[in-house]
């Protein structure tokens, strides 16, 4: 079935569906007093109509705004961080967050609207051309939080300085002394992973320092990638003596297989991670790392959502903030001086 010309109302989908335009009004409203078969053949029809309920018509009214956030993976302590932000910002602004995991079942995006959502606040999750065209089609706006690939030009993304953090990161290590600098990362074709490991590897050029193809690893942005990774570099003929990590995760993992092997860091093995979750203050040592604003960030993903649930237009499709290097325990100069060989 075609969808109308003009907006669907409850009568067109109560005489398509041979029932009361009461009854449903309840199916839209989420009521249980409906017959399963009826239910089911009305939301049939709604989808089929791309029916919108009117909700929020007065859209200056921000106390009224419901926001989806949605999230891939375990809620980890990024995750948790940046959803501070969100929801501290969401009651300073009067409105409402509900949070799930990311979905993408048949008519989700309408199912969404119809529970009453205004937008949607995607934490590195992927969506389609699929997905963001049937959030179209339902009027649903998008704000995609420090995205996993280069966002669509119909998708608002807030993001940080990926670059100039993972350049300060190994600016920092080189300053110390250090010339065999490895990056543990997360996915290969990740932006950020990307934009991470070309700052790395532009900090090496410009001091001269040699990047073996073994000193670059991509993986998750996980425990699990930091264990696995480090210990593969340690086990190199010339092993790093320092290593960058994507995040503090995989940082973490990259000391516990440090520790594993009997070396000490910072004393053996200098480590740098990124986010500064609180993960990197209780660590042992707690660790250096690039502090990646993510309550910040989350506070201006909610305010950018709630501009385009009202209709309001941004100044930007994408906006970065400021990352900042913090240095704690987890780095010091290398034990054995640098031979003359490796100087820049």
């Amino acid at each position: 079935m075609r969808p109308n010309t003009r907006r669907t109302t409850l009568a067109d989908i109560a005489q398509a569906a041979g029932v009361s335009v009461a009854t449903v009004s309840k199916v839209v409203n989420g009521r249980v007093d409906v017959a399963p078969q009826t239910r089911a053949r009305v939301q049939e029809l709604l989808h089929q109509h791309h029916y919108l309920a009117p909700v929020f018509r007065h859209t200056e009214v921000m106390e009224s705004a419901t926001i989806e956030v949605q999230f891939r993976g375990g809620l980890k302590s990024y995750v948790a961080e940046t959803l501070e932000g969100i929801v501290d910002s969401a009651a300073e602004l009067g409105a409402s967050v509900v949070l799930s995991k990311s979905s993408h079942a048949p008519h989700w995006a309408r199912d969404l609207v119809s529970a009453g959502r205004r937008a949607v606040i995607a934490i590195t999750s992927v969506y389609s051309s699929a997905h963001l065209n049937e959030l179209a089609r339902a009027g649903l706006p998008l704000v995609v939080l420090d995205p996993l690939h280069l966002p669509d030009s119909r998708v608002n993304s807030v993001g940080a300085t990926n670059f100039a953090g993972g350049l300060a990161a190994t600016q920092h290590l080189l300053s110390l002394g250090h010339r065999r600098v490895a990056y543990l990362g997360g996915p290969a074709m990740a932006v950020c992973n990307q934009a991470r490991m070309h700052g790395y590897r532009a900090a090496m050029e410009a001091h001269g320092a040699q990047v073996p193809g073994a000193y670059v690893r991509p993986g998750e942005f996980t425990y699990e990638t930091g264990l696995r990774g480090a210990t593969a570099l340690l086990e190199l003929p010339e092993p790093p003596t320092a290593i960058f990590a994507g995040n503090d995760e995989i940082a973490l993992g990259a000391i516990e297989s440090a520790r594993a092997r009997g070396l000490r860091v910072p004393e053996d093995l200098s480590v740098v991670g990124f986010d500064d979750t609180s993960l990197a203050q209780m660590a042992s040592p707690p660790l250096t790392t690039v502090r990646q604003p993510l309550r910040e960030m989350g506070a201006a993903a909610l305010r950018i959502a709630l501009q385009l649930a009202n209709g309001e237009k941004t100044e930007s499709h994408h906006i970065e903030l400021a990352t900042e290097l913090v240095v704690r325990a987890s780095t010091a100069p290398p034990r054995e001086p640098t031979s003359a060989r490796e100087q820049p």
